[in-house]
């Protein structure tokens, strides 16, 4: 006789997969898409006026990138063997690719060329998305912080641009009544988000652009003769602008933005995991971004760009506390379906360019204080990091202030480095290998680094007693003790408490010299 078989227990539902009721489903994957849809619009209305399209084509790509945004959302939600990180992560078009996709632009390459780099950029990241987490930590804050800082602030010339009017030959280009227009909707922006009401604040941007545009509907400075020009249902045409073409420049240059994204996606499955409370592992981070990669490469055949995570999608998971990824996957269904309906992109191509001026200053600059608020959390004490921020950014901010910066060099260098992304990244991950890593081990100082880490080892002591000076400049000797220009006494330590305490500023660990003696005294040195 056998014996009974004993019951497996079941594993436990993590807490991403809970099941709601279908009306909680709709409602919450609702409030999801309207959170992320000023971010997910604005990416397509600054790529097209920039390709200077026409407002139904410019319907066409927003349509798209609602599409393919619905289309990455639920593969990143719902998930496939090795592709989608199984997590509430909502998918959208990357702000991080603009000043690139326009760099490129500017350099004749037109919107195939922007298409046929995101493909082939996207596939590279794809092959790569195992091993990222090998090369993770050459993007610590330091770096990404800059870069995200930079993408706001050289999309600040688009929101002034936007104020102005988007026609320079409009009579009323920079004149005061485009001017107040914008005044007016940053005014509502500001207004709104001080509204007591969650959900009026966190809506605060699309709803300023709503009666901005309602406003200037009634005075008839909107045109909406084309909202309906493209019909009320249509599958985006893949392709609809042409063959993607494909140049070395563009491609290394987006394979930058790639190489960002993926550094951002990877913090936001981290951050949504910690919030969800589920456990997240290199193959979990792995699966996530080759579902990133996948549907970026995906996404130019229908017309849109590089798809990464939403980080304000996150926050609403937090504030909500809503945990299950079929909510997301919900609302990806959502944008699926707006995407499916071109008056839906008609109706946003046909906001009056003034209305996006004074929404895109807060837009852009929300993304700027996302950057300054990860370099706050940046250790500036016994290291490089300033140096590496301050060159970073300015070198970032060149092909900003001077456009024409770059117009000597080769062409391809100007694809490259005329996007003040790229300019960035490029810098702040060198320095940053050069200070942090392939520097990190040399004790010379530097005028950037406070001295507050500061020792002298006793071999450098006895080389004083006879004679050599080891002093740095404002150093003073007084009974028998080492005093800097501080007035803090220089602790002498050994060859192997001089390592501790190197790795120990490197961390963060050390602010003071009485850090200094406890880091020591810790590691039983």
């Amino acid at each position: 006789m056998s014996a009974p078989k004993k019951n497996t227990p079941a594993a436990p539902l993590r807490p991403e997969d809970e099941r709601l009721p279908f009306g909680s489903l709709l409602a919450y994957g609702m409030q999801h898409v309207l959170t992320m849809y000023g971010g997910i619009i604005a990416v397509p209305l600054v790529i097209g006026n920039a390709a200077g399209l026409e407002s139904a084509e410019i319907s066409l790509l927003i349509a798209s990138c609602l599409f393919v945004g619905g289309l990455a959302t639920i593969l990143q939600s719902w998930g496939l063997p090795f592709f989608g990180s199984k997590l509430p992560l909502v998918q959208g078009v990357s702000f991080a690719g603009v000043a690139t996709m326009t760099a490129i632009l500017a350099g004749g390459e037109g919107l195939q060329g922007v298409f046929g780099s995101v493909i082939v950029a996207s596939l590279i990241g794809l092959i790569v998305a195992p091993f990222f987490a090998k090369i993770v930590r050459f993007f610590p804050p330091v770096v990404t912080g800059t870069v995200i800082t930079t993408i706001g602030l050289s999309l600040m010339p688009v929101a002034a641009g936007w104020a102005m009017g988007s026609n320079p030959d409009d009579p009323e280009h920079g004149g005061l009544r485009n001017i107040l227009i914008a005044v007016g909707t940053l005014a509502l922006v500001l207004i709104l988000s001080k509204v007591g009401f969650a959900v009026i604040s966190r809506l605060a941007i699309l709803l300023s652009i709503v009666i901005g545009t309602a406003v200037c509907a009634i005075f008839g400075w909107a045109d909406f003769s084309s909202v309906t020009e493209r019909g009320f249902f249509a599958v985006p045409e893949p392709f609809a602008f042409g063959w993607p073409t494909v140049s070395v420049a563009a491609v290394i240059s987006m394979f930058i933005v790639i190489i960002v994204t993926m550094t951002e996606t990877t913090a936001d499955i981290i951050a949504v995991g910690e919030i969800v409370g589920t456990k997240v592992d290199s193959k979990r981070i792995a699966a996530g971004l080759r579902a990133d990669m996948l549907s970026s490469a995906v996404s130019p055949v229908f017309n849109s760009f590089t798809q990464s995570a939403f980080a304000q999608n996150v926050g609403l998971v937090a504030i909500t506390g809503v945990k299950s990824r079929f909510v997301v996957t919900a609302g990806g269904f959502i944008l699926v379906v707006l995407g499916l309906l071109p008056v839906v992109g008609g109706l946003v191509a046909a906001v009056p360019s003034p209305v996006l001026g004074g929404a895109g200053i807060v837009l852009f600059g929300t993304v700027a204080s996302a950057g300054i608020r990860t370099l706050a959390k940046v250790n500036y004490e016994g290291n490089m990091n300033m140096i590496i921020v301050a060159v970073s950014l300015a070198f970032g901010l060149i092909p900003v202030v001077e456009p024409a910066f770059y117009d000597a060099f080769p062409n391809w260098v100007g694809i490259i480095l005329h996007s003040g992304i790229s300019s960035a990244a490029i810098m702040a991950v060198v320095l940053n290998i050069l200070f942090n890593h392939i520097g990190g081990k040399s004790g010379e100082r530097s005028a950037f680094i406070p001295g507050t880490g500061r020792v002298i080892r006793e071999e450098d002591l006895a080389r004083l007693l006879v004679g050599k000076s080891v002093l740095a400049e404002g150093d003073t000797i007084k009974d028998g003790k080492i005093v800097d220009a501080s007035g803090e006494e220089v602790p002498v330590v050994t060859a192997s408490q001089e390592v501790i305490v190197q790795d120990a500023i490197k961390q963060g660990k050390i602010k003071s010299r009485d850090d200094v003696r406890r880091v020591i005294l810790e590691n039983g040195e």
